[in-house]
């Protein structure tokens, strides 16, 4: 049995380790303000437009996650854009399908693919805007 020392002793330990670890940015849902913000920050950014049922965005979701926590990608602003109700902001972005994901380099569109569920080629991808 653990004494209260113990206790508190692998409780500051696990703080110590938990506060050590990198927080990763989560991806968002796509917001125009953060969008323009990031834009004019020269920020690099990845739309991803996604589906729920859709079987390819579902492939994709592990590989951006694990790019995304490489340190290359610390800076990398991820919004996810609903293919199923996001209908005029698809048009504005000229999508016309799910599981496509655009990279900027500030404003700039540097780069765009669709269907690809290959960790290479995404990693290329989202490497134009860094």
């Amino acid at each position: 049995m653990l004494t209260r020392r113990q206790t508190f002793l692998a409780l500051a330990a696990a703080c110590t380790i938990a506060a050590a670890a990198p927080v990763l940015a989560a991806p968002q849902t796509y917001d125009a303000k953060v969008f323009a913000a990031a834009q004019a920050a020269g920020k690099p950014i990845l739309l991803h437009i996604t589906a729920p049922w859709c079987p390819t965005c579902r492939a994709q979701k592990p590989i951006l996650s694990k790019l995304e926590a490489l340190p290359r990608f610390k800076d990398l602003v991820v919004m996810n854009i609903d293919f199923d109700s996001q209908k005029a902001l698809l048009r504005a972005l000229r999508v016309n399908q799910q599981s496509t994901m655009i990279v900027y380099k500030g404003a700039k569109e540097v780069g765009r693919e669709t269907g690809d569920t290959d960790p290479s080629s995404i990693e290329a991808l989202l490497a134009k805007a860094i």
